[in-house]
C-alpha cells in the first residue's frame, strides 16, 4: 500500500509511536485484548461441541457447559467486538481524517473501565456465579458484579463513541464544505448507532436486572426485561458488522488494485443501516406471549428492510471488484473475476465473507418470517445463522483488516502472505463445516441451550454423526484462531522492515465534492430513528405499565 503523507496537524515526535502514528500502542493494545478473548472463546467453542455429541468430553458438568457458554458468548458477543471496533475505531480517525484523536488520556481512560468490566465479568462467570449466557435473560440472575461488569465495558463503549463523534465534528470545523472520508462517516454512523442500541440493555441492567441482583427488589418484570433487551439484541449485530463493511467499502477496492464504485452508495449503505437495524429486535420474541401480532407483524416487516443496505453493499463491491478486474486486464463477460489478486488477504477474505453472508444472510430471512420462525425457533438453525453472519463474516474480515493495519503499527510487513492465506481458508471451511449440519439438525427439531442430548433415544441417536461432522469444523476453526494469533505475533519479531506508515482507503471513481448535510450528517437520520424507535417499542414498553402484568420472582444465585 501506498504511504500517506503526514498532515500539517500530526502529532509531535514525543507523541508518535511506531510508523508515526500517535495512536499505534493504543490500537494494538485494544486489538490484543480482542484477540485474546477470541482466543480464549474459540477453545472453549471446540469443548462445548465435544460435550453435546457423542464422544465423552471431559470434565462434562451441565454446570461446566452452560458456564463455558456463557464465558464463551461474552467473550465473542461483547469483549472481542468492543475492543476491537474501539481500536480500528482510533485507527481509522487518525488515518483517515489526519488529525490527532481528540484525547489520547481519554482514550486510555476508556481502554482501562472496559479492561476492569472485562475482568470483573470473567471472573463471574469463572467462579460459577454467571452462568446465564451472553443474553442474561431473566429469570435468570448472576452476581451483581457481573452485570456491573458489563456496564463498565458498555460505558467505555460510550466515550469512545464520543471521541468519534467530537472528531468529526471537528474536522467538519476544519474543513467546511468537504465531504467527510468515508471510513470516518462509517465510524461515526457506527457510534451513533451504538448509543442508541445501548439504550434498551442500559435500561434493563440498571431499573431492572441489577437492582433485584442486589436484592432491592424482590420481583422482576420479566416480559418488560425481554421487551428492552430485545431493543438491543438485533442492532447490536450491526456494531459488530459495521468495521467488516467499513472494510467492504474503504479497504477492498483498493486492495484489488482497482477503485470504488460509489462513495455515495456507501454513505447510503450505512445510513440505511442506522434506520433499519435498530427498530426490529421484537422478532426475537415472536414466541413470546406479551406482545401482540401486530407489533410483530410491524417489526417483522421492518427487519425485512435490514436487507436493502446489504443488496446496496452487494451490489457496490461486486462493482468495484469489476472495475479492479478490468483495470488489471480482465476480458469478456466473466474475465475480470479471474484477474482480480486473491492472493492478497484482504480480497480473499471478502469473497468468502460474502459466500458466508448468503447462507447466513439467507438463514436470517427465515428467522424474521412470523410463520417460519415458529418451525426454527430455538433450535440448532438459529445458531448456525447467528455463528455464519457473526463468526464467518464478521470475525474473517476482523482478520483481514488486521493483516492490512498491522504493518503500518509495527512498521514491519510479512514476509510471505502464504500463512495468511491458508489460515482465512481454514477459517471458512471450518465455519461452514460447522454450521452446515446445524441448519440441518434444526430443521430437524434440535433444540439448543441444554448441555448434552441423550443418545439412547433412537431419533436423537441419528444426529450423532452430524454433530461429530459440526465439531469437526470446529476443531478447524480452533487452528485458524490460533495460527491468526501466530501470525501477527510472528510480524512483531520477524517480519521485513520499511512498511508503510499509513495505509490509503480506496477512492471512488467519482469523488464526492459537496454533499448535502444529510450524507454528510446524522442530524436527520436520528430525528428519523427517534421516530421509528417510538413506532416500534412505544407501546410495546409503555403497555408493561398501563397494563402491569403478573411479576417473576427473581431467584438469587449464591
Amino acid at each position: 500500500m501506498a504511504t500517506a503523507a503526514r498532515p500539517a496537524t500530526a502529532a509531535t515526535p514525543r507523541e508518535t509511536d511506531v510508523a508515526g502514528l500517535q495512536t499505534s500502542r493504543l490500537v494494538q493494545a485494544h486489538i490484543w485484548v480482542a484477540l485474546a478473548a477470541f482466543a480464549v472463546a474459540c477453545l472453549l467453542g471446540v469443548w462445548q461441541m465435544w460435550a453435546r455429541s457423542p464422544l465423552q468430553a471431559p470434565a462434562h458438568t451441565a454446570a461446566n457447559y452452560f458456564r463455558s457458554v456463557t464465558l464463551h458468548g461474552v467473550s465473542m458477543g461483547y469483549v472481542l467486538t468492543t475492543f476491537f471496533i474501539m481500536g480500528f475505531g482510533y485507527y481509522v480517525a487518525e488515518t483517515a481524517l489526519r488529525r490527532p484523536l481528540p484525547s489520547i488520556t481519554l482514550a486510555w481512560v476508556s481502554f482501562w473501565m472496559g479492561i476492569v468490566g472485562t475482568l470483573m465479568t470473567a471472573l463471574s462467570v469463572i467462579t460459577g456465579n454467571a452462568s446465564v449466557l451472553f443474553t442474561f435473560y431473566p429469570p435468570l440472575t448472576a452476581t451483581p458484579w457481573f452485570y456491573i461488569g458489563l456496564v463498565l465495558v458498555v460505558v467505555a463503549s460510550w466515550l469512545w463513541c464520543i471521541q468519534m463523534i467530537v472528531a468529526m465534528r471537528a474536522w467538519k470545523a476544519a474543513n467546511p464544505g468537504h465531504a467527510v472520508p468515508l471510513a470516518m462517516f462509517a465510524t461515526v454512523a457506527n457510534a451513533v448507532m451504538w448509543l442508541w442500541t445501548t439504550v434498551g440493555v442500559a435500561a434493563e441492567l440498571l431499573f431492572q436486572v441489577i437492582p433485584a441482583a442486589f436484592g432491592w427488589s424482590q420481583t422482576l418484570d420479566v416480559g418488560l426485561s425481554r421487551t428492552l433487551f430485545s431493543w438491543t439484541l438485533h442492532a447490536i449485530v450491526y456494531f459488530w458488522l459495521f468495521p467488516s463493511y467499513i472494510a467492504f467499502y474503504t479497504m477492498f477496492p483498493r486492495a484489488a488494485g482497482g477503485r470504488l464504485y460509489s462513495d455515495t452508495m456507501g454513505r447510503l449503505a450505512f445510513i440505511l443501516f442506522i434506520i433499519y437495524s435498530l427498530p426490529v429486535g421484537l422478532h426475537h420474541l415472536f414466541m413470546d406471549p406479551e406482545h401482540s401480532n401486530g407489533f410483530k407483524f410491524l417489526q417483522m416487516f421492518l427487519t425485512a428492510l435490514v436487507s436493502v443496505p446489504t443488496l446496496l453493499t452487494i451490489f457496490t463491491i461486486t462493482a468495484s471488484a469489476e472495475i479492479a478486474g478490468r483495470m488489471r486486464g480482465g476480458k469478456g463477460l466473466f474475465g475480470w473475476i479471474g484477474a482480480l489478486p486473491f492472493d492478497r488477504p484482504m480480497v480473499l477474505a471478502t469473497v468468502l465473507a460474502f459466500i458466508m453472508l448468503f447462507w447466513g444472510g439467507g438463514g436470517g430471512l427465515i428467522n424474521m418470517s412470523y410463520g417460519m420462525n415458529a418451525m426454527i425457533h430455538n433450535t440448532s438453525w438459529v445458531t448456525a445463522h447467528f455463528h455464519l453472519i457473526f463468526g464467518g463474516t464478521v470475525v474473517i474480515m476482523y482478520q483481514a483488516i488486521c493483516y492490512s493495519i498491522w504493518p503500518s503499527l509495527t512498521g514491519r510487513d510479512f514476509a510471505s502472505l502464504k500463512p495468511l492465506r491458508v489460515q482465512l481458508w481454514l477459517w471458512f471451511i471450518g465455519m461452514m463445516v460447522m454450521t452446515l449440519p446445524w441448519h440441518w439438525l434444526g430443521l430437524q427439531g434440535q433444540w439448543r441451550r441444554v448441555a448434552a442430548f441423550d443418545y439412547s433415544n433412537p431419533i436423537i441417536h441419528a444426529w450423532g454423526p452430524w454433530v461429530i461432522v459440526s465439531l469437526v469444523g470446529g476443531i478447524i476453526l480452533a487452528i485458524s484462531a490460533l495460527l491468526f494469533v501466530a501470525n501477527l505475533t510472528a510480524l512483531h519479531r520477524s517480519g521485513v522492515a520499511g512498511a508503510p506508515a499509513e495505509i490509503e482507503y480506496a477512492r471512488a471513481v467519482h469523488e464526492p465534492g459537496r454533499l448535502p448535510a444529510s450524507l454528510n450528517g446524522f442530524g436527520l437520520w436520528n430525528i428519523i430513528v427517534a421516530v421509528l424507535m417510538l413506532l416500534a417499542y412505544g407501546w410495546p414498553i409503555a403497555q408493561f405499565f398501563v397494563y402491569p402484568p403478573p411479576q417473576a420472582v427473581v431467584h438469587r444465585l449464591g
